[in-house]
């Protein structure tokens, strides 16, 4: 089974999405703008979700999981809970 490692930032609305993702294009640290901006628990680890497999995510975040090329900063991807910037760290057959 593929295993991904993902990181990601949580927010209320695609705009502050928008605005985070070109920050980071801009240079900003991704972890640091997920500890002071994403409204997910996993914020305190600069939005580091471990690893996990298929399924074990909504479809719209499995989707980019699991598709998108290792390191790119991927979204708006909303889901029920919001809108994330997610960022595959690593991907394991």
């Amino acid at each position: 089974m593929t295993l991904a490692t993902a990181r990601h930032i949580l927010v209320d609305s695609e705009q502050e999405c928008l605005d985070l993702k070109q920050q980071i294009a801009n240079g900003a640290d991704f972890a640091e703008l997920a500890k002071q901006h994403s409204q997910c628990p996993s914020a305190a680890q600069g939005g580091n979700l471990g690893q996990f497999g298929p399924g074990m995510m909504v479809p719209e975040f499995d989707r980019i999981c699991f598709s998108a090329q290792i390191g790119s900063v991927e979204g708006p991807v909303k889901t029920q809970f919001g809108y994330h910037l997610v960022e595959v760290t690593q991907r394991d057959l």
